[in-house]
């Protein structure tokens, strides 16, 4: 297992211990699935409102992801969660984090072969510049997952009590403001704007996948309707497979890998997150809404990164 981003001089050391955490933090699915009530970005206000800001910023994505809404609806520990991540985020060592965790979802969604939709999409009617703009969508989700992963990696790690003692530096920063651009929001299709067609296949989403709630990246890409039916009905029979379960796993073992390896900047401890969680709600109140995302996410990276390859073989 590569470690990727660390730099230490006891790099052997680090690297077994890694490998021994890991071990032990399986992919978690909680038994009982926790009650998800994100804090929507238009109902933040003050305190709150200015962390979203500051998160949006720092990542370098366009929205909030349904994961850090719904750890907002504990605000002491979103604050401290975020507060380790802050300085982290606009490092360059966090973003070549970033950068390793893609490239592991990418290559293992290579594995499970995604179809072409070429040919269908421009039977279809499709023009090439639609095609370009539901592969702009992915890439902006391909990316901007990234770090979401990082962080309920990162949140649960904590709140179950490992360590978070690696020391170090960052490494330069990652000027947001001279970027090319935070990507323009994107549009969601909501189950209430939605045809029948799209509801139930929403409803079939939420049985394949296993959750109460459509994923941001979904919503986005269930703008193109007939583009999304076709695409998913092609993804689906994947997740019961054992090539994606070893694909899952990968991306789970990176992030954990990757979280460990990078320096704790502000000394945030397990014990301080879980106190800042139990100002909120009891701890395993907290740690049931953190399991199921971070449970959840590696297998988002790779479907996204699934849904990338559909059209990256896209010849015009």
């Amino acid at each position: 297992m590569a470690m990727g981003v660390y730099s230490g001089a006891d790099s052997g050391a680090y690297f077994w211990e890694t490998v021994m955490l890991i071990e032990n933090f399986p992919r978690l699915k909680p038994t009982v699935m926790p009650v998800i009530r994100p804090v929507p970005e238009y109902e933040a206000t003050g305190r709150l409102k200015a962390v979203y800001e500051s998160t949006k910023q720092g990542l370098g994505v366009p929205w909030m992801g349904v994961v850090s809404m719904a750890f907002a609806r504990y605000p002491h520990f979103y604050s401290a969660l975020w507060s380790a991540l802050e300085p982290l985020a606009t490092t360059q060592l966090f973003q070549t984090a970033c950068a390793e965790l893609r490239a592991t979802a990418e290559s293992n969604a290579v594995v499970l072969q995604p179809t072409s939709l070429s040919d269908s999409l421009k039977a279809m009617g499709y023009a090439p510049a639609e095609r370009d703009e539901v592969a702009a969508t992915i890439a902006v989700f391909s990316s901007g997952n990234m770090p979401y992963v990082l962080m309920a990696t990162l949140a649960r790690l904590l709140l179950e009590g490992h360590a978070w003692d690696t020391s170090g530096e960052a490494g330069p920063l990652v000027s947001r403001a001279s970027d090319a651009g935070v990507p323009a929001r994107p549009v969601l299709m909501e189950a209430h704007h939605a045809d029948p067609e799209t509801q139930a296949l929403y409803a079939r989403m939420r049985t394949s996948l296993g959750l109460p709630f459509i994923n941001t990246d979904y919503r986005a890409l269930a703008r193109w309707p007939s583009y999304f039916a076709l695409a998913w009905d092609d993804l689906e029979p994947m997740l019961s497979s054992a090539a994606y379960v070893t694909a899952t796993q990968s991306v789970h073992d990176k992030a954990a890998a990757l979280v460990l390896s990078l320096p704790n900047l502000r000394g945030v401890s397990a014990l301080d997150l879980q106190q800042a969680a139990a100002q909120d709600a009891p701890l395993e109140e907290v740690l049931g809404v953190v399991r199921l995302f971070q449970w959840l996410l590696p297998g988002l990276a790779i479907n996204v990164a699934y849904l990338r390859g559909q059209l990256r073989t896209d010849e015009r």
